[in-house]
C-alpha cells in the first residue's frame, strides 16, 4: 500500500467515530511499525509451552521490568496464567524459522526444536540470541488481550548478530546494510 493511501485510510477511519480508530486502521498503522521478535516459553503441566511475541517491551531499568501482550483467545493463555516464571527468548535473523513455528496453532511447537530446561524448569531455545528469565509480576486485562508484566531475574546474551524484526507481515534481519 502506498504511503498516501495508508495516510488517507487512517485519517478516514479516525474521523469515522468518537470511539477512536477502528480495528482495521489500527492494524494497518502497526504493520508499518517494526517490532523485535521473541518466543515466550514456560513450563506447563503437560510439558514445555511457548508462543511468538512481537510485543516485548522494556518497561523499567530499576527495577528491571519488561512486558508483553498476549491475546485472550491464544491457546496458551489459560496455562500462562498459572506460570510463576517465563523465559523470553530473543531471536535473531538466522532463527526466523522459530518465530514462524511458535506462531502456529494446533501443533507441538517444541517438536524437533532444540531446547533444554534451565535448572529452574523453564525451556530455553538453544538457538536464541539472548534470553531473560523473569518472574510474572502482573496480568492486566487490556481490550482483547492481556498485558503481562515481568520482573527480570537473570539474562544471557549468547551472541550478537542481525536482530530479527517483523514489519508489514514479513521478517527482516537488521545488519550493516540497514544502518543509516
Amino acid at each position: 500500500m502506498r504511503e498516501t493511501d495508508l495516510l488517507q485510510q487512517l485519517a478516514a477511519s479516525s474521523a469515522e467515530g468518537a470511539d477512536g480508530l477502528d480495528t482495521i486502521g489500527f492494524k494497518q498503522l502497526f504493520r508499518q511499525h517494526p517490532a523485535g521478535v521473541a518466543v515466550i516459553t514456560f513450563a506447563g503441566p503437560e510439558g514445555p509451552m511457548g508462543f511468538t511475541a512481537t510485543s516485548v517491551i522494556s518497561v523499567s531499568a530499576a527495577p528491571p521490568m519488561l512486558a508483553f501482550a498476549i491475546a485472550a483467545s491464544s491457546s496458551t493463555w489459560q496455562t500462562l496464567q498459572q506460570a510463576q516464571t517465563v523465559l523470553v527468548n530473543f531471536l535473531d535473523a538466522p532463527s526466523a524459522h522459530l518465530s514462524a513455528r511458535f506462531a502456529r496453532r494446533g501443533t507441538d511447537r517444541f517438536a524437533g526444536v532444540e531446547h533444554r530446561r534451565l535448572p529452574t524448569g523453564e525451556p530455553l531455545l538453544t538457538e536464541a540470541a539472548a534470553w531473560v528469565r523473569s518472574r510474572v509480576a502482573q496480568h492486566v486485562p487490556t481490550g482483547e488481550s492481556h498485558l503481562v508484566t515481568l520482573h527480570a531475574l537473570e539474562a544471557q546474551i549468547a551472541r550478537t548478530s542481525a536482530p530479527l524484526v517483523y514489519h508489514d507481515r514479513t521478517y527482516h534481519g537488521l545488519g550493516q546494510h540497514s544502518r543509516l
